[in-house]
C-alpha cells in the first residue's frame, strides 16, 4: 500500500526535519574456520547512551567534502513514520565508536491498548536471531570444545539426508551459512502448519537436495536450527540457557528472552500488527517460528540491540574477541538474489554473500554486515559499517516495509551518498530474511546459489 499522501508527507518531513521527537526515552583465526580462538580479555560493561547528536565523518562518495551523521534528523524521520498510525510503533538504535548515540522508541505497543514504546519495549526479532546462534557457536569454538568443521552427525547421530553420505559431510559452518544442500526453506510450510521441530528434522532424510553439503546456498530455518542440538550436546544446557548465560547476561541485554513465554513475560512488549479493513489490527504472536529458536526465537528491546551491535563492532572483546568477529562476518557463499529485492538493494548493492549468521554486502563499494527479519506482524533489520565503526538497528511491530527505508538513508548519510529516496518504498521485502509465511508467490526450493570455496 503506497499512498501519494504518505509519500508527500514523508518527503516534507525529510526536508524540514522539524518534527518534535516522539515518545522516545533513554534511552580463530580469520583465515580459517576451525581451531580455538584467542582467549578474551576484560573490557568495560554495557555502554550508556551519550548526548551526541551529530558526527562528521570522512567524505566518501557523491563528491561530498564530508558526511554528517545527523542523529536528530533520523529521530525526526522515525517520529514521522509513526505519525497518524502509518506504522503502529518502532524503535531505533544508532551506535558509533562504541557509544550509543540514540536508543529510542516511537509510537505505541498495541492499537487496542496503546502504551508508548520506549527503549526497553521488547520486540520479536525473527531472523535477526540467526546472528545469536552463530555467535553462541563461535563462543564454544573459542572455548575449544567445538570446531567450525565439526560434523553434525558427531552430535546428532540420527540425522540423515536423501543423498547417500551427505549427512556425514554437514559441518557446523555449513549449518550456519545455509550450505546444507537442501532446497530453499525446506519444511517451512509444515512448520507454519504446526508441525513440531523434531519431526521435521527427521523428515529431512527424505527431502530433495540440490547439491552436496558445502557446495551451494539455500536459506533454511529448520535445518539451521540443528545448531541448537549441537549446542545442547556440547554444553549439556538447553540452547536458550546457553545464549542467556554467555551472551545476554554479560552484554547487559536485560530485556532479552526466547520464545512466546519470554515475550509475554516482558514488562512491556510490542504486539504484532497486520493490515485490516479498518487499519492496523493487533494480534497474538504466532508460536510457529519460536519452535526453531536458533533461527527465529529471540525477543529483545532496542536497548538490548544497541549492546549487541556495540559488541559486534568490536567494543566488547571480553565477550566477543576480534578474531571471532572477523570469522563470523567473513563471506562464505554468494547470495546474488539479495541484490534484486527492494529499491535500495537494487541501487546500492553490487554483491551479496552469507557469512555465519550474518550477511555481507558490497554497498556502493563499502562493506556492510547485515541481517534482516520478518515474521507475522514484526519486522527488523540491523547493519554495521565497519569502516565507520557504525551500527544501526531498527525494529517495528507491523508488516509494513516502510521503516526499512530508514536504514539505507542512514548508511547513505554516513557515506556521503546522495540520490536515494528509500522511504517512499512500502513494497514487500523479497529477501530470504522474511520468514516463509510472508513470501508471496515464491515456492520453496526455487533458488540456490553455489558456495565459495570453503576455508581450510
Amino acid at each position: 500500500m503506497k499512498e501519494h499522501t504518505l509519500r508527500v508527507s514523508i518527503r516534507t518531513i525529510l526536508l524540514a526535519t522539524l518534527l518534535p521527537l516522539a515518545l522516545g526515552t533513554t534511552a580463530q583465526d580469520t583465515g580459517s574456520l576451525h581451531g580455538a580462538i584467542a582467549r578474551p580479555q576484560p573490557a568495560p560493561p554495557p555502554v550508556a547512551l551519550t548526548s551526541a547528536t551529530a558526527i562528521t565523518t570522512p567524505g566518501i562518495g557523491a563528491g561530498n567534502a564530508a558526511a554528517t551523521l545527523d542523529i536528530s534528523r533520523f529521530e525526526a524521520i522515525a517520529s514521522a513514520l509513526v505519525t497518524n498510525g502509518r506504522v503502529p510503533g518502532m524503535a531505533m538504535a544508532i551506535v558509533k565508536n562504541g557509544q550509543v548515540l540514540s536508543a529510542r522508541g516511537y509510537g505505541i505497543t498495541d492499537m487496542r491498548n496503546p502504551q508508548p514504546i520506549d527503549a526497553h519495549t521488547v520486540f520479536r526479532l525473527a531472523s535477526l536471531s540467526k546472528s545469536f546462534a552463530a555467535t553462541m557457536t563461535g563462543i564454544l569454538v573459542n572455548d575449544g570444545v567445538l570446531r567450525w568443521d565439526s560434523h553434525l552427525t558427531d552430535y546428532v547421530p540420527a540425522f540423515q539426508l536423501s543423498m547417500p553420505g551427505a549427512a556425514q559431510q554437514v559441518t557446523v559452518a555449513d549449518l550456519l551459512s545455509h550450505r546444507v544442500g537442501l532446497t530453499r526453506n525446506a519444511f517451512d510450510r509444515d512448520l507454519e502448519g504446526n508441525a513440531d521441530y523434531h519431526s521435521l528434522t527427521l523428515r529431512l532424510a527424505n527431502a530433495p537436495m540440490t547439491c552436496a553439503p558445502g557446495q551451494c546456498y539455500a536459506y533454511q530455518n529448520v535445518a539451521f536450527s540443528l545448531i541448537g542440538d549441537i549446542v545442547f550436546a556440547t554444553t549439556g544446557k538447553f540452547y536458550s540457557e546457553s545464549v542467556a548465560s554467555r551472551i545476554f547476561k554479560p552484554l547487559g541485554m536485560h530485556d532479552a528472552s526466547y520464545g512466546l513465554e519470554g515475550i509475554e513475560a516482558s514488562g512491556r512488549w510490542a504486539r504484532p500488527h497486520v493490515r485490516g479493513r479498518g487499519g492496523w489490527v493487533a494480534l497474538t504472536p504466532k508460536p510457529n517460528y519460536y519452535r526453531v529458536a536458533p533461527a527465529a526465537g529471540v525477543n529483545a528491546s532496542i536497548s538490548d540491540m544497541a549492546q549487541w551491535l556495540i559488541a559486534h563492532t568490536g567494543h566488547r572483546p571480553d565477550v566477543l574477541p576480534a578474531p571471532l568477529l572477523a570469522t563470523l562476518h567473513a563471506p562464505l557463499v554468494d547470495t546474488p538474489t539479495e541484490i534484486h529485492g527492494t529499491s535500495w538493494r537494487r541501487a546500492r548493492l553490487s554483491a551479496a554473500s552469507y557469512a555465519l549468521g550474518w550477511r555481507d554486502y558490497n554497498y556502493s563499494g563499502h562493506n556492510v554486515v547485515f541481517h534482516g527479519g520478518a515474521v507475522q506482524g514484526y519486522r527488523g533489520m540491523m547493519a554495521m559499517l565497519p569502516e565507520q565503526d557504525l551500527g544501526v538497528v531498527i525494529l517495528w511491530n507491523s508488516e509494513s516495509a516502510l521503516p526499512s527505508g530508514l536504514l539505507p538513508t542512514i548508511l547513505d548519510s554516513a557515506l556521503g551518498l546522495s540520490g536515494g529516496q528509500w522511504l517512499d518504498d512500502d513494497t514487500m521485502d523479497g529477501s530470504d530474511d522474511v520468514l516463509y509465511a510472508e513470501r508471496a508467490g515464491i515456492p520453496a526450493g526455487s533458488t540456490t546459489t553455489k558456495a565459495k570455496a570453503s576455508p581450510p
